[in-house]
């Protein structure tokens, strides 16, 4: 079959069985992994960033040829660059500095305007808080303004959620034939977690959050560490609106330690190339069949590529 753009390549991504390093952690159960990072701008944001774009221009919210700008650690970003140059619409990325340098150069690239914001106090390169991301969002907007352009807004807009309802949560429940009984996810926006979390549900999946130590704030618990190496998430935000109202069964936390370690054996053990929040999302998937989700089988999806962190510490001897 030929496609009519590399748009319509995005979905539809393998679901792959981790027995190998399940096996060799002595788990009881299985962890199956959605592996987004084989979409054309290697993450799941992919996903998010043409539901947006299409449903921006059906209603008429953007128009022929205007302007799109949107706040990113990166991935979003990427994938914005790649629906809009297909599409026909100049991309502004807004992000803060302290982000992986692969992911600019992807986004230069794929023709996007770059802008980085310096980071809040003194430079961090690899670890983005909460605060990095309101200065980002304060020129996020202020370009929006001046350029009269079209604000992508992946925290609010409905069709970040809804590329997740409508598809990864639907794919990862075909093609594992039903048999999935958990998923987690490391939250960022929220809308893959909430997308999933309301196409899964209603089949009695039962649906995590995963979080940063000392960065739990959607778990209710006290920030004491803002600053962490897990990039594209974990801000702090305990008010996220993609979140509301969505049934979740509970809340986890791993370190970035533990986040680095999973992402090299992923890679060590699976060959699967996946970046920070892939080794976020097995951390978390561990922690549930050592304990609350014990023989089951666990849902995870590997959200963007290794390859975007080569200039960070997580391949750093590994």
């Amino acid at each position: 079959m030929i496609l009519p753009s590399v748009i319509d390549a995005i979905g539809g991504t393998p679901l792959v069985a981790l027995d190998r390093l399940t096996d060799a952690l002595g788990l009881e159960g299985r962890i199956l992994a959605k592996l987004d990072y084989m979409l054309p701008g290697f993450s799941k944001k992919d996903r998010a960033a043409r539901a947006i774009v299409e449903a921006a221009r059906q209603s008429s919210a953007l128009a022929p040829g205007q302007t799109v700008v949107e706040l990113t650690s990166g991935n979003m970003g990427t994938g914005l660059a790649i629906v809009c140059g297909v599409l026909g619409h100049p991309f502004v990325a807004v992000m803060s500095a302290g982000n992986s340098a692969e992911r600019a150069r992807m986004m230069r690239a794929l023709r996007a305007e770059v802008v980085l914001v310096p980071q809040v106090g003194a430079p961090r390169p690899g670890q983005v808080s909460g605060a990095d991301l309101a200065a980002v969002e304060a020129e996020a907007q202020r370009i929006c303004a001046a350029r009269g352009a079209f604000r992508a807004d992946q925290f609010a807009h409905p069709g970040n959620p809804q590329a997740h309802e409508n598809g990864t949560g639907p794919e990862i429940w075909d093609q594992s034939g039903g048999t999935v009984t958990a998923f987690c996810d490391f939250v960022g926006s929220g809308g893959t977690l909430a997308g999933v979390a309301r196409a899964l549900t209603p089949h009695g999946v039962r649906c995590y959050a995963v979080e940063p130590e000392g960065a739990a704030a959607l778990a209710g618990a006290t920030v004491t560490a803002p600053d962490h190496p897990i990039q594209g998430g974990g801000y702090a935000m305990g008010d996220l609106a993609h979140l509301a109202d969505v049934p979740l069964a509970g809340h986890l936390t791993v370190s970035g330690d533990a986040a680095r370690d999973m992402a090299r054996l992923l890679a060590r053990r699976e060959g699967i190339f996946g970046g920070f929040s892939a080794g976020a999302n097995l951390a978390g998937a561990v922690q549930l069949l050592q304990g609350l989700e014990r023989g089951g089988t666990l849902a995870i999806v590997i959200c963007d590529s290794g390859l975007k962190y080569l200039s960070t510490d997580l391949w750093e001897d590994a």
